[in-house]
């Protein structure tokens, strides 16, 4: 038969279809077999035919071998042994193709095709769920019999199916299914090869599903807290679904950033407020304690907030009540709290930036995530993770070369990438790269202009200077506060560090008339003004020992005074 040429080649991946392929005498010619059929059209040139098969079938596995080769020469067969213990087992199915998948080194210079026909429903669904999320770079291919009169035509007929998601509802609800059914562990949803923190989020699990304590995730930034704190809720609403009745879990997941709440406004998000308790307050307000009432407050970056605020909220957890702003009469509230904050609260109490009461009652569940850079084993699985969730979300398959693969893992395992923002910084880069991508591969040259931007934007000053002279500053502090007798400051590290950050604010003509004790105190003042919200509590904290020898102390007013005198204000600093 002659096959019409091909630019690329085109590989088929199935089952071996036990039912339908079966027959082993002469009449198997006078009728269709999915398997054999594939071969037996002029207009679609199979290069490499891979067929899934168990022990069980190696006798049928070699009998289609041999009835390709006679009908279709060019075609080469390659078998893979699959071992299901039960092909309608969802988790076993899945488990076994993700493995195949996963293990498959698919070529950019092949087309790929995913028989659909053969196989059990609960295969063909997981080959469906693989395609969509990336996993393979394959479009199906459906074999049928032809209609009657021709229903002993052994060619039958074929359609290749092009993966628009939207007409695959019905297979979307029923993996839902499947997935509730299998899948409510936070260890489900784990990327990860690392035992610490796989064991980490085991003891998490049993602690969200056996405490209704409060929760503390302590982590850099972007180490994934929140995407944590949500998954748990989740996980907590599918088992209060099994059981006869749950405290917490039922009702909303209720989120909020502390580090963009201020003033009152903070007091009103948190608490609410009666109509006309403040300037504006033209109504009444519920707060977010009271929408999370029989639910889980997630509070994130709790480290942000006011001493103010902070009582209130250690009122609302040890009394399950508060009153909002302007009442005299209380709201009783039943939540669990979860807190999330990239600063090491241990510390900020001991530098009276956080309330030691508060702390010990968050304490008891104290969970401290790792950064990326902790977790490099988990590199590549996280890359395939975001290569998948971006596609899905696209709709569109993407993949490395080979070589570009190798050439960015290289990268971001070595010294050289910092990850400074974690996994924010990893999304981040696995969006650019199959933006920038030509025909949805991530090449060399891809990944190379990605590792140059990667580089520049870890170069930024964050800085290399200004760490230097936090480690100085932070030294010469830690040492007066223990009124060592004798300091070991490395003089020209903090002198360094103090220009550093005086040059971003003053000109140089300013800077040379200041002596390098004024630099040193100003550049720390400056940085302890830049790490907290407002004026207020950046004074309470540089003026925390003379304040209480003052009639009227105005830490607000002497820090302001103080800023003044370099023509600088507080708000021009960030």
């Amino acid at each position: 038969m002659t096959k019409k040429p091909h630019t690329n080649k085109t590989a088929v991946i199935g089952f071996l279809g036990t039912t339908l392929d079966n027959g082993f005498n002469d009449k198997r010619w006078q009728r269709w077999r999915p398997t054999v059929s594939l071969g037996l059209h002029d207009e679609l040139l199979v290069n490499e035919l891979h067929i899934l098969y168990s022990k069980r079938d190696k006798r049928l596995f070699n009998l289609i071998c041999d009835d390709i080769a006679q009908i279709s020469p060019q075609t080469q067969v390659i078998g893979h042994r699959v071992a299901l213990t039960s092909p309608w087992d969802f988790a076993d199915v899945y488990a076994e193709l993700y493995d195949f998948v996963t293990g498959f080194a698919f070529n950019t210079d092949t087309d790929y095709l995913l028989h659909l026909t053969t196989g059990t429903h609960v295969a063909q669904i997981c080959w469906f769920l693989l395609v969509e999320a990336g996993f393979m770079p394959a479009d199906f291919i459906q074999t049928s019999p032809c209609p009657k009169p021709d229903q002993y035509n052994p060619q039958g007929r074929y359609q290749i199916i092009d993966l628009d998601v939207s007409r695959y509802d019905s297979l979307r609800a029923r993996f839902e299914a499947e997935k509730a059914q299998h899948w409510q562990t936070l260890q489900a949803n784990l990327v990860t090869r690392n035992a610490a923190y796989q064991q980490l989020i085991s003891d998490i699990e049993k602690v969200a599903t056996r405490s209704t304590a409060p929760i503390l995730l302590m982590g850099a930034t972007g180490a994934g807290k929140s995407q944590l704190a949500t998954q748990i809720y989740e996980l907590k609403k599918n088992k209060a679904k099994n059981a006869a009745h749950s405290k917490y879990a039922l009702g909303a997941f209720v989120e909020v950033n502390c580090a963009t709440l201020r003033g009152d406004t903070a007091m009103s998000v948190l608490f609410g407020h009666v109509k006309g308790a403040f300037t504006g307050a033209a109504s009444s307000r519920d707060g977010l304690l009271k929408s999370a009432d029989g639910g889980l407050l997630f509070l994130d970056e709790i480290g942000e907030l006011g001493f103010d605020e902070q009582a209130m909220l250690l009122t609302a957890l040890e009394e399950q009540r508060f009153y909002p702003l302007g009442s005299d009469t209380p709201i009783n509230v039943s939540f669990q709290l979860m807190a999330g904050t990239n600063k090491d609260l241990r510390q900020a109490v001991v530098d009276g930036e956080f309330r030691a009461d508060l702390f010990a009652r968050l304490n008891t569940w104290t969970f401290f995530l790792p950064s990326l850079k902790d977790r490099l084993e988990d590199l590549p699985a996280n890359i395939d993770y975001e290569l998948a969730r971006l596609g899905s979300e696209q709709q569109q398959q993407y993949r490395f070369s080979p070589e570009a693969r190798q050439l960015y893992e290289h990268f971001a395992m070595s010294s050289e990438a910092t990850w400074q923002g974690n996994f924010r910084d990893l999304t981040a880069s696995m969006i650019r790269l199959i933006t920038l991508a030509e025909s949805k591969v991530i090449r060399n040259d891809d990944v190379q202009s990605e590792i140059k931007r990667l580089t520049h934007l870890w170069g930024l000053p964050n800085g290399s200077g200004s760490n230097k002279y936090n480690q100085g500053i932070n030294s010469n502090k830690n040492s007066l506060s223990k009124t060592k007798s004798k300091t070991e400051l490395d003089s020209e590290t903090i002198e360094q560090g103090s220009h550093n950050i005086l040059s971003q604010y003053l000109d140089e003509e300013t800077l040379t008339t200041i002596d390098p004790f004024d630099a040193v105190q100003l550049a720390y003042v400056i940085e302890v003004c830049i790490n907290h919200k407002n004026q207020a509590a950046a004074g309470r904290y540089l003026y925390a020992n003379s304040r209480d020898k003052l009639k009227n102390p105005n830490d607000s007013d002497r820090l302001r005074k103080y800023l003044m005198k370099f023509g600088l204000r507080f708000d021009e600093l960030s």
